[in-house]
């Protein structure tokens, strides 16, 4: 009985930590049209710390979409075009000789905000890609013998463009596994896309409000994980992860060739912190399997590696998410 009352009370708690979200998300809806999806994914993110990987075609509002939460929050943004000349340097700064001082001095890089927009991500080669996936890790950087940790909080939205692979560089599978979300957007519906019309079309573009500060971030960020989750929840996430792996152990014997490798432990990680994230934006103090299946997909399409075989039968790794949501025991 004590365990439901502390529940009652962590409900509570939670419901009046999370009353900025309903405000945030109104904000962010003044500028972005539709895009619910978006919207979710960037909020599950920013509040459990983890970085997002956007998939979408050209047009479709992701850098406006982490502007407009830059603005919200009052943070730091930048926004970094990817290209195949770019250096590391580039990205993280360098150390350069001042005449007048007659020593080395350090250039700060554009990584030093709270919000990097990587447009293109996979337009720059892999030793630019890996500079920046070094920072997102380590949340630090290194310039000549200096390490210096970046700010909180630091949020990387990484946009890939599906369409173009001329002169595009995928990234390494082990590297986009430190991406806790992949997002994949798409074309907005009729009713939104005239809406999107009318915004352009005005006197004024709509603009957001702040309403927040970096440090409520940081603060809603350890209430995020207070949020409860149960024994039989964490098993849930488990057989999901383990299912990805052994697929035959779990009545999915057909995908013992298509899947050439499953989830690492950051799935396990980032799975459970993306959903008690959703349980936080849904004002609730605890994490429902409801919470981890509207999480699912975005947190494994980028870490199953699917083999040949499942290339050759069209396979995807939606299916696979699927089947295997079909499938576990939902406790």
């Amino acid at each position: 009985m004590e365990q439901s009352v502390d529940i009652r009370e962590l409900n509570e708690r939670i419901k009046n930590e999370s009353s900025f979200v309903d405000l945030l998300t109104i904000e962010m809806n003044k500028v972005i049209v539709g895009q619910k999806h978006l919207v979710e994914g960037l909020l599950v993110g920013l509040l459990s710390d983890g970085h997002i990987l956007l998939e979408g075609l050209p047009g479709l509002a992701k850098t406006l979409a982490i502007n407009t939460l830059a603005t919200i929050v009052d943070a730091d943004f930048s926004r970094i075009q990817f290209t195949p000349d770019l250096l590391p340097a580039d990205l993280i700064g360098t150390m350069i000789y001042s005449q007048k001082k007659e020593e080395f001095i350090m250039k700060k890089g554009p990584i030093f905000t709270n919000f990097v927009l990587a447009d293109e991500i996979n337009r720059a080669p892999a030793k630019v890609q890996s500079a920046l996936l070094e920072a997102m890790q380590e949340r630090q950087v290194t310039i000549g013998e200096t390490t210096h940790v970046l700010d909180k909080p630091f949020l990387v939205m990484a946009t890939q463009n599906p369409i173009e692979q001329e002169g595009t560089y995928p990234l390494p599978e082990a590297q986009v596994d430190r991406f806790m979300l992949k997002l994949v957007i798409d074309y907005p519906q009729k009713e939104e896309e005239q809406m999107i019309i009318r915004h352009n079309l005005a006197q004024s573009f709509p603009k957001a409000s702040t309403i927040l500060k970096p440090d409520d971030i940081i603060r809603a960020r350890k209430v995020v994980k207070d949020v409860y989750m149960d024994e039989k929840i964490e098993k849930y996430i488990i057989d999901i992860v383990f299912s990805t792996r052994y697929p035959a152990q779990y009545n999915l014997e057909k995908y013992e060739e298509m899947i050439s490798f499953g989830c690492s432990p950051r799935a396990s990680i980032n799975l459970s912190l993306a959903a008690k994230a959703y349980a936080f934006i849904k004002r609730r103090g605890y994490v429902i399997p409801e919470d981890v299946r509207a999480v699912c997909h975005d947190v494994l399409r980028h870490r199953i590696g699917l083999s040949y075989e499942a290339d050759a039968n069209n396979i995807t790794t939606v299916e696979v998410i699927n089947d295997i949501l079909n499938t576990v025991e939902v406790p």
